[in-house]
């Protein structure tokens, strides 16, 4: 029994769906999510191939899918994965580089395929081969024409542009064993992947034709058992590319008509998504007696708002500009401007007088005994004073 309630050789749910520009794909095998993207620059050929067209491949493991990716750092498993996808990919020759020669031995295109993991849960390889040859066949490369030196790259709306030439499509297959080869599965999951002895890739094309195999793990496998896994990867491959194939046929019908595709697909357009609340039903009969009864049961407003007050006797408010302090203050920093030419000893008198001034005025604050008005200002600092203290 698998964790997951699947049999030896069955897959998981296999998803494809493509994005709003060419190129662009992303694959669900089960809860692994990865994304390809395929772009494309006019470059020098190398000077071993002159008459051919440059193909390029780069897997990405952030942290995102996974807490185990480091970010900026390329790890074991993405060194294997790169090199699998370009044995699988390049050197099977599904993609014919000739015709991607725009000038022999000066211009050529140089086709990238950057291949994001966005979310893993076992088998990275093999979403990681159906997304790239997805995204390859969906690919269009800008038309280009040239004139003696003169090259011309017409855009998307003078010229259509032109899909790639792919003869086959090569796809991976991972078969995990356990227990020294005892036991064989299809397809294994992370949690399964954890505890298996080794992995067999076997790269094969619809046309029963093996493009690279890969065992890691250090597992000695029987000639009965590689035999073994071929027959299954042969018929997982022909469902695999029919799949692919019925994706992207549905995805041109979908542009030919000018339906919306990939991502625009999910959005509804013309509709306010953010700041979204149900609807209350309001019930609007008999609303003028409703409202007359209310007005008649409603308490008649006062005329007038009172102002805050302290009714309690010797309780005052101490704030700006209410006691005429700051006044009193100014006039008195005018007469010390005047008496600067004076001598250190009247500025001594003038600050004790000052002080027994602000002293008399202190303690006639404390024993007014009326009712003082409190000021509308917020800004006021409200200080109680009490005559016991």
């Amino acid at each position: 029994m698998r964790l997951d309630g699947r049999q030896t050789y069955d897959y998981r749910t296999i998803k494809v769906t493509f994005g709003t520009d060419y190129g662009c794909c992303f694959v669900d095998l089960g809860k692994t999510r990865v994304m390809a993207q395929v772009s494309c620059e006019i470059v020098a050929p190398k000077e071993s191939r002159p008459n051919e067209g440059i193909v390029f491949f780069n897997i990405e493991l952030s942290p995102m899918a996974s807490p185990t990716f480091e970010q900026g750092r390329q790890s074991e498993l993405s060194v294997k994965l790169n090199r699998q996808l370009e044995r699988c990919l390049r050197n099977s020759k599904c993609i014919d580089t000739e015709s991607l020669c725009v000038v022999s031995g000066e211009k050529v295109w140089q086709i990238r395929v950057d291949v994001h993991v966005l979310n893993h849960d076992g088998n990275l390889m093999d979403a990681s081969s159906i997304a790239a040859i997805t995204a390859l066949c969906h690919f269009r490369r800008p038309d280009v024409s040239t004139q003696g030196d003169e090259i011309t790259v017409y855009s998307p709306e003078e010229r259509d542009p032109i899909p790639l030439s792919v003869y086959h499509m090569p796809i991976c297959v991972s078969f995990s064993f356990f227990q020294q080869g005892t036991y064989l599965l299809v397809d294994p999951c992370e949690r399964e992947e954890r505890v298996m002895d080794g992995l067999l890739m076997i790269a094969m094309n619809k046309h029963r034709e093996i493009c690279s195999i890969q065992s890691s793990g250090g597992i000695m496998l029987l000639k009965e058992q590689v035999m073994r896994c071929s027959k299954i990867a042969s018929v997982k491959v022909s469902e695999i590319t029919e799949l692919v194939g019925k994706a992207l046929e549905n995805d041109r019908k979908a542009r030919k008509a000018g339906e919306k595709c990939g991502f625009a697909e999910s959005l509804p357009q013309e509709r306010i998504t953010a700041l979204k609340t149900d609807k209350t039903p309001v019930e609007a009969m008999d609303v003028t007696e409703k409202v007359d009864d209310i007005i008649q049961k409603a308490e008649v407003p006062p005329l007038s708002v009172p102002s805050p007050s302290l009714p309690v006797p010797g309780v005052g408010q101490v704030g700006q500009n209410t006691w005429g302090l700051d006044e009193e203050e100014e006039e008195e920093e005018e007469g010390e401007e005047d008496r600067d030419s004076s001598g250190e000893e009247e500025e001594k008198g003038t600050k004790t007088q000052k002080e027994k001034d602000k002293g008399s005025q202190t303690a006639d604050l404390i024993i007014i005994d009326e009712v003082v008005e409190l000021s509308d200002s917020e800004e006021e600092e409200v200080v109680i004073l009490h005559p016991d203290t």
